[in-house]
């Protein structure tokens, strides 16, 4: 959705801004472009290999108004304050959606279309944690949290189905690759209601790569933040690929477009609370059909922005 979060971030020549979650760089390049060399963006991504592909394209493309750092978003105003200070920012692009090349590694089991190890999480940091590997969560977590995460990461139908199938399987066999962990899936799911246009495998993995890396707990740490760290006037932009997501945003921005946080049972208002965001788009902007057709991924991004008071 590069053509919408542009128009609504309208990045103008000596602006900064921020962009959440590199990946790929489609964003952090085509704002570098915009704001020149008095300007810049200032990327974050935890994945090293993202990192790396970057730094080569920004060196193609001659853009060095470009600041990398290799942390999770959720650590934003710690790592802004330790390389810039007090420095504020024109807008805050956030895209929550998997990059292909993370997709196509070889190396990890993002993806269930090859055979590949189990591993789903973003950077190194969080392999050091080995009590949430996304090997660690298939082979030792119990049956209840595994059903929780497909019901609730994955909005899967058949969850408790399938946490059995895992718990069952894994007496006889650790589960290690992708082909296995598809395999266990399918067996889980009666036929009639496995789709013909989504794979089977496709809410159970996005539930284990949303543990993996606690991308739910992660969003929801740094969208105070990014608040922060905005001018007034300041745009926030956020694309998510999953309805849990989308809903916290959405939340998120309409407490902190209140006037009054009191509980609704209060007769007078007591929290002197002011609104600190503005409410851009009071509905979801989808991507174009154009897009959908070109890269079939982006059906089901939704986008939000909100403007900082």
């Amino acid at each position: 959705m590069l053509r919408e979060v542009l128009e609504y971030l309208n990045p103008q020549e000596g602006q900064f801004f921020i962009d959440c979650t590199l990946g790929g760089a489609g964003y952090t390049i085509a704002i570098a472009k915009r704001v020149g060399k008095n300007g810049g963006v200032v990327s974050f991504d935890l994945d090293k290999m993202a990192i790396d592909n970057a730094k080569k394209v920004f060196k193609d493309n001659d853009i060095d108004n470009v600041e990398v750092i290799n942390d999770n978003f959720k650590n934003l105003e710690i790592c802004i304050k330790e390389k810039f200070d007090d420095k504020k920012f024109d807008g805050v692009v956030m895209d929550l959606g998997m990059s292909s090349a993370q997709l196509d590694d070889v190396k990890r089991g993002i993806s269930f279309l090859e055979d590949r190890p189990i591993d789903m999480a973003f950077g190194e940091q969080l392999i050091k944690n080995r009590r949430h590997t996304t090997e660690f969560i298939v082979n030792e977590w119990k049956i209840g949290s595994l059903e929780r995460i497909f019901k609730i990461y994955g909005e899967e139908k058949f969850a408790r189905n399938i946490a059995k199938k895992i718990i069952e399987h894994r007496k006889d066999e650790r589960i290690t690759r992708t082909k296995q962990l598809v395999e266990i899936i399918k067996q889980s799911i009666p036929k009639k209601f496995q789709s013909k246009k989504i794979h089977p495998a496709t809410k159970v993995f996005q539930a284990l790569r949303i543990a993996t890396n606690n991308e739910i707990e992660n969003l929801e740490k740094a969208l105070p933040q990014i608040v922060k760290l905005l001018y007034p006037g300041g745009k926030i932009v956020i694309v998510s690929f999953h309805s849990l997501e989308d809903r916290i945003v959405k939340r998120f921005f309409k407490e902190e477009a209140r006037d009054c946080i009191c509980p609704k049972t209060a007769p007078v208002c007591v929290c002197n609370h002011e609104p600190n965001l503005k409410i851009i788009t009071k509905k979801i902007v989808l991507p174009s059909d154009e897009e959908i057709k070109n890269n079939l991924k982006a059906r089901s991004a939704k986008m939000r922005v909100a403007e900082k008071l």
